[in-house]
């Protein structure tokens, strides 16, 4: 009676879930997405360009134009795929930096050629674009949400505190037979997976059926490493990519000599505003554990007054929420992110990169790896300005937040490449703007 009671209940919440699916995905597929984004970005631009501008030579400029606009669909598209694919992100927060990203990049190279081109075009064009993956996005988000259907026991009965998933529970492996479209996630190492379940979850597995580990799936939903116990690696494998990790250093370095020539003037102001208000060196240095552990001298903006003295205990290296260190120019650019600006000779010197996790004090990193046997495998890649962990958790203010800290640093290593990269600075601007996470 159980299972025939339980089927029906799932029937009944499997047709409301498949209809919403099947919309969803698709609003989602890339066709709907490229079709609509061409006919808003270039067929209604021209249309609506046509209606009010007389073109003296109109071959040239609308040809210009038009295939300028159709690269910037094309690039934004991808780039925009490429991140709201990633875990951790919102569709509708990711539209306008990927679009409005695409369309500065082609107008840079129209304007790097001489080339003509409808400067109001390109403008209606990418709101025009904008405004579709909005409307788009609006709609998708309400009805595109994933199911699974999950074995009890073990981790999996943790998954069903994630809301924005439908977790459908399969009571027996003659239940969940039933339902074959529906993706199963078990956790495999626990002690519940009988011998009936692991003979269906093979089964299962040889069919071609998705059958998720309860780990992996809340690691990719909730862009988190977990750590089960201080002693163990749950890894596997983490060197990074091994085409874009050489080739980050590149434009990490070209980006950083260019932001220094164009902020040279605001560096020195900042300097001279602090050391007008309190005594001590506008730059605070400190040594900071880094790439392939190897120890570096951090550069920062001093935001606090100088301490005489300081414990020697790790958790003194953290800085507290609403610190009385911290002076008056210190809390503007600590809210703004400008007190890390320096750091950009530490990527000049091959030390830090924009996108990393957050180098350590030396006291801290030490305790760390006395705790974490793996702590150190953080090190296989440059620390960074910004990182997974600030955009996601913001500045770590005491010990109990570290855990979820190096969760986040662990995803990123794990899974580091140009498109979580660009992820983070998404993020890292919206941080910046509303000064969210700063302490």
């Amino acid at each position: 009676m159980n299972s025939a009671a339980d089927t029906v209940s799932i029937n009944a919440r499997l047709r409301q879930v498949r209809l919403y699916r099947r919309i969803g995905a698709v609003l989602h597929s890339a066709r709907v997405q490229l079709i609509g984004a061409l006919l808003a970005g270039v067929f209604a631009s021209h249309v609506i360009r046509e209606l009010y501008e007389n073109v003296d030579d109109p071959f040239l400029s609308y040809s210009n134009t038009n295939v300028g606009t159709v690269l910037a669909v094309l690039l934004g598209l991808l780039f925009y795929r490429k991140v709201t694919s990633l875990p951790g992100t919102a569709a509708l927060m990711n539209t306008v930096p990927a679009f409005t990203t695409s369309y500065l990049a082609v107008a840079a190279l129209f304007f790097a050629f001489r080339l003509d081109f409808s400067r109001q075009q390109f403008i209606i064009s990418c709101v025009a674009v904008i405004a579709f993956f909005f409307l788009l996005g609006f709609v998708a988000v309400r009805l595109r949400r994933p199911a699974y259907g999950y074995i009890p026991g073990g981790k999996t009965d943790q998954l069903t505190e994630i809301s924005y998933a439908d977790w459908i529970r399969l009571a027996s492996p003659e239940v969940a037979r039933r339902h074959a479209d529906l993706p199963i996630v078990a956790d495999l190492n626990a002690d519940t997976i009988n011998d009936d379940w692991e003979r269906f979850i093979a089964e299962a597995a040889i069919s071609g059926r998705r059958v998720f580990n309860a780990k992996q799936l809340r690691e990719s939903l909730e862009g988190q490493v977990d750590i089960e116990h201080l002693s163990e690696n749950s890894f596997g494998h983490l060197a990074p990519d091994s085409i874009y990790a050489p080739l980050k250093f590149y434009i990490d370095f070209a980006a950083a000599f260019i932001v220094l020539l164009v902020l040279s003037p605001v560096l020195l102001a900042v300097a001279v505003a602090i050391r007008l208000e309190s005594r001590g060196p506008a730059i605070f240095r400190q040594q900071r554990m880094g790439y392939r552990g190897r120890a570096f001298t951090i550069y920062k903006f001093r935001s606090m007054h100088e301490a005489p003295t300081i414990p020697a205990h790790a958790s003194a290296d953290m800085t507290l929420t609403d610190d009385a260190r911290i002076t008056r120019i210190g809390r503007v650019i600590r809210k703004t992110r400008i007190d890390e600006l320096p750091q950009i000779f530490n990527i000049l010197r091959g030390e830090m990169s924009w996108i990393g996790p957050r180098p350590e004090t030396l006291r801290l990193a030490a305790w760390y790896d006395s705790e974490l046997a793996f702590y150190s495998y953080r090190h296989i890649v440059r620390p960074g300005i910004s990182g997974w962990a600030q955009v996601k958790q913001g500045h770590v203010t005491s010990v109990s937040d570290v855990r979820d800290k190096l969760q986040y640093d662990f995803y990123y290593v794990k899974n580091f490449s140009i498109w979580l990269d660009a992820l983070i600075i998404i993020h890292t601007v919206r941080v910046i703007l509303t000064g969210h996470g700063a302490k």
